[in-house]
């Protein structure tokens, strides 16, 4: 669908006075099942002004929860349609289908009351300049990671770049296409404290970096929820050594309560022994069939 088919037939035009009878009727008739069940739409509906009612029904018809996204995003209260159809043609500009944006809309609301020159921009001038995304590429990054589009190109997403460029990571494709969460997250709040944590655990500097280039994620586990009580188990009841994780350090991509206790306790009970990665990455016949072998 063209942007000029999306103005017209999706979010419509402002009425005329002859026409406004059977677009109230469109907008308050036609999609009961979208509008009338809405807690914008209760028996005060008739309080609300029509261009606020098609604003609505532009975010439903696109897939967006109109209430989730104006609760998450209060500025979209008071922003002109006008705007929003600026928004969708620029993205759909950029090569994001009609249909990718209801998941992204709703992901990121911000979005929809962005600036397109401000804030959309540069950060398509990032992808493409820093990041060597080929426009015709742009799609399937935003869709990875939508994040991209709420992101401050000068003061999130460039510190980032560098600063995982110093780590090590200078796949820039693999930062692309695979881990663009890294590039949308603190630099301060987040990538620093993680590596700091990691640290505090026992490892240096350098085996810390080695163990975010083997594994990105690292970055994106909770401290609080992941690293501790991952870290308490292997130290106290695994007797695990630092070179294990240091060698493996996707261990803290595991489940504690459904992979790592169980397949450990099974190792215990056993009594062999089963290296962190065999333990944990193989299928479950084929760590029956380690546990048969090491205690034959």
């Amino acid at each position: 669908m063209t942007a000029a088919a999306f103005n017209t037939n999706m979010c419509f035009t402002t009425p005329k006075p002859d026409q406004e009878t059977n677009n109230n009727n469109l907008l308050t008739d036609k999609p009961k099942n979208i509008l009338h069940k809405h807690p914008l739409y209760q028996k005060t509906q008739s309080s609300i002004s029509l261009q606020f009612k098609e604003k609505i029904l532009c975010l439903e018809i696109m897939g967006v929860d109109s209430g989730r996204a104006l609760t998450q995003n209060p500025t979209l209260h008071t922003a002109p349609i006008q705007s929003i159809h600026a928004i969708v043609t620029f993205l759909q500009s950029k090569g994001i289908h009609l249909k990718d944006l209801g998941r992204i809309f709703g992901m990121c609301p911000k979005i929809l009351t962005s600036d397109i020159n401000s804030d959309l921009i540069p950060i398509f001038s990032f992808l493409s300049n820093d990041l060597r995304v080929p426009d015709a590429n742009f799609r399937k990054v935003i869709n990875k990671c939508p994040r991209f589009l709420i992101s401050d190109a000068a003061d999130q997403l460039k510190p980032a770049l560098t600063y995982l460029h110093r780590l090590g990571f200078t796949d820039l494709h693999a930062l692309a296409y695979q881990d663009p969460i890294l590039l949308v997250s603190s630099v301060e709040k987040t990538l620093i404290p993680k590596m700091e944590h990691l640290s505090s655990m026992g490892f240096s500097k350098s085996d810390t970096v080695a163990m975010v280039l083997r594994c990105p994620a690292l970055f994106t586990f909770s401290v609080e929820n992941n690293f501790k009580p991952k870290f308490e188990y292997f130290n106290e009841e695994m007797k695990g050594k630092l070179d294990e994780l240091k060698e493996f350090p996707q261990y803290f991509a595991f489940s504690l309560e459904k992979r790592i206790k169980p397949r450990h306790l099974e190792v215990v009970q056993c009594g062999v022994k089963v290296a962190l990665p065999a333990m944990l990455k193989t299928t479950d016949e084929e760590f029956r069939v380690l546990l048969k072998q090491g205690s034959g």
